[in-house]
């Protein structure tokens, strides 16, 4: 007997838990999926907490079928682009039934606020999560990239939408020496423009340079297509998410000759494994697990680098990687996974390219054209 599809808006606590906590159940069985912080996913739909939701227009669905939960959907309108909306949080299980009436939802909602077209998955912006796995369904997921199951994009495409844009992520070991050519070109480089990396003590020490780091991330970023620029209440949003997060010894910085930043590259310990443990739960043991992965591990997960415009093809990724692979060797740390980078920005690839990189992950964005 056919059971019918129902399309529900969230609009309670309970329903939001649903929402959350969706994915999870999914791929509760699935090695490689990497749940997110359950209070975390829950301040970001709380418009009291995340200004991105005051200036959008947005809905939260579920698919029901036979009374339980078998997909889920977000739709974000971002009052700077009206007319470009965006979807995301998209998860279902194999049923090409359920994917378009969630997608239908999405266009529909899109269109009637005078979207132009809509295109996903993606968040409000650069800092949200991005881009639909395509490729690298058998690696460990990332806390910062998305993971699906491989049905997902034959279902998407099956909906009148088309590939807009695609990322690729890189896996490869950190040598155990560097030749001394590298360690003179580091060294030329910070005594021809006067740089030198900053030592940080302490997370105290630290969090006075978060602020310059969000503003440097603009600026190297702003001139991309792909580039969301973001509020100031924003900024404080992600400051307040991230920047307890950074770690001393795995953050590098650069600055000039009157300590100005001028460049950074943050990168964290690989917490999948202690992700995968804590379960989206901190309490009771979540942080412990999350803990030890910062005490012991041999990989550690690239998640920004930053450098100002007036610095940028100077060499100065050479100091970033010298002072990277000194604080590597020290801890033991053998092996780097990049974050996403846009299939089509090769001066950023260019910074793996005499570490053998691998390619093990493929992601995109699909977009569709609304009437």
């Amino acid at each position: 007997m056919h059971q019918e599809i129902i399309i529900k808006e969230v609009n309670s606590t309970k329903e939001l838990n649903i929402f959350i906590r969706f994915a999870m159940k999914l791929y509760a069985q699935n090695a490689h999926f990497v749940p997110p912080i359950l209070s975390d996913e829950k301040a970001f739909w709380n418009p009291e907490k995340n200004p991105s939701l005051k200036n959008a227009h947005y809905r939260l669905a579920i698919a029901y079928k036979n009374n339980k939960a078998v997909g889920r959907i977000a739709i974000l309108i971002r009052t700077e682009t009206p007319e470009e909306a965006r979807f995301g949080w998209f998860d279902t299980i194999e049923d090409e039934a359920i994917a378009k009436a969630l997608l239908d939802f999405a266009k529909n909602f899109a269109q009637k606020k005078g979207a132009k077209s809509i295109e996903g998955p993606l968040g409000f912006s650069n800092l949200d999560q991005a881009g639909m796995l395509t490729f690298g369904f058998q690696e460990k997921a990332t806390p910062i990239g998305l993971y699906n199951a491989p049905y997902y994009e034959k279902m998407v495409l099956a909906n009148g939408f088309h590939q807009e844009k695609e990322w690729v992520e890189y896996t490869l070991d950190v040598p155990e020496s560097l030749s001394p050519k590298v360690e003179k070109f580091n060294r030329l480089i910070q005594e021809k423009y006067k740089l030198k990396p900053i030592e940080f003590k302490n997370q105290k020490e630290l969090q006075k340079y978060v602020p310059a780091m969000f503003q440097l991330l603009e600026d190297t970023y702003k001139s991309l297509a792909t580039f969301t620029p973001l509020t100031q209440a924003q900024k404080d949003f992600y400051i307040q998410k991230y920047g307890k997060l950074l770690n001393p010894k795995y953050l590098t910085c650069i600055a000039d000759e009157n300590n100005e930043l001028i460049a950074f590259a943050v990168t964290m310990p690989a917490y999948g494994e202690a992700l995968q443990k804590a379960n989206g739960k901190l309490f009771p043991f979540g942080w412990w697990h999350l803990l030890q992965a910062t005490r012991k591990n041999d990989t550690a997960n690239f998640y920004l680098i930053g450098i100002h415009p007036d610095y940028q093809r100077r060499g100065v990724t050479s100091i970033i990687f010298y002072e990277m692979f000194e604080k590597y060797k020290k801890m033991g740390i053998q092996h780097i996974e990049t974050n996403p980078e846009l299939a089509d920005n090769k001066s950023i690839q260019a910074l793996w390219q005499d570490y053998q990189p691998r390619l093990h992950k493929r992601r995109k964005t699909f977009k569709a054209t609304l009437p």
